[in-house]
């Protein structure tokens, strides 16, 4: 099955108005930053995003907050976004912290089709208020709902024609838990191979979860750029 794509503004075509959508990356590593950009392009207004983060000011999600389309960002780390600070400060966005680890499992449980787990992470903590609370083992443990969403979208440094995606490195952290929970899942690839290319002992996200695929190059913007004069002799 071919599952390749012409063109970003093609592959994001079908988001809607109020949709829900995991968006893969780690503060500006490994985001699918061309679909991004062509959401922002389509206008589709509403948005509740999971993501680990919402991008920066002029990057990423933070385009999408720039442009008001995102109704509801579920995270786990703010950054140094600063209109996305604004707009909550102004009651403009609403907004859902969760411990990352937590946010992680519940998007791996979202994938893996089990509904909810208990967890300590957030136990006494305002995260943990008008929430279930057990005890296992005499230690206090509460009960988090699986995450899923109607598309996810992910970046990945090679696929095939098939879908199977292989990460790079801290793109590995959102990524693949993301392919798996999206009812439907677009990638966003930065070199596309025949199938048999791939080494499937690297695979890290098999075509079953993936429904489409587009290839692009990428500007790979860092979130903070700190350097160091050069030692004198």
């Amino acid at each position: 099955m071919n599952k390749i794509l012409s063109s970003f503004e093609e592959a994001v075509k079908d988001i809607y108005d109020e949709a829900t959508i995991l968006v893969g990356g780690f503060g500006l590593v490994g985001i699918p930053e061309n679909l991004i950009i062509a959401l922002r392009n389509s206008g589709a207004k509403n948005l509740t995003i999971i993501s680990n983060n919402c991008g920066v000011d002029d990057w990423g999600l933070g385009l999408l907050l720039q442009n008001k389309q995102i109704k509801k960002m579920i995270g786990s780390y703010v950054g140094e976004n600063k209109e996305f600070e604004r707009q909550v400060m102004a009651n403009e966005l609403e907004y859902e912290l969760v411990p990352q680890g937590s946010l992680a499992e519940r998007i791996r449980a979202g994938g893996a089709g089990i509904p909810a787990f208990y967890t300590p992470a957030g136990v006494g903590t305002p995260i943990a208020e008008g929430g279930e609370v057990r005890s296992f083992n005499g230690k206090d443990y509460m009960l988090q709902t699986a995450m899923t969403a109607d598309f996810g979208l992910v970046r990945a440094a090679k696929g095939d024609h098939m879908g199977n995606l292989i990460y790079n490195k801290t793109a590995r952290n959102f990524n693949p838990l993301i392919a798996a929970a999206g009812k439907v899942t677009i990638a966003e690839v930065e070199e596309l191979v025949e199938p048999g290319e791939l080494d499937p002992d690297h695979i890290h996200t098999p075509g079953i979860y993936v429904q489409q695929t587009i290839e692009g190059k990428q500007e790979k913007r860092v979130e903070r750029l700190t350097t160091r004069s050069s030692a004198k002799g």
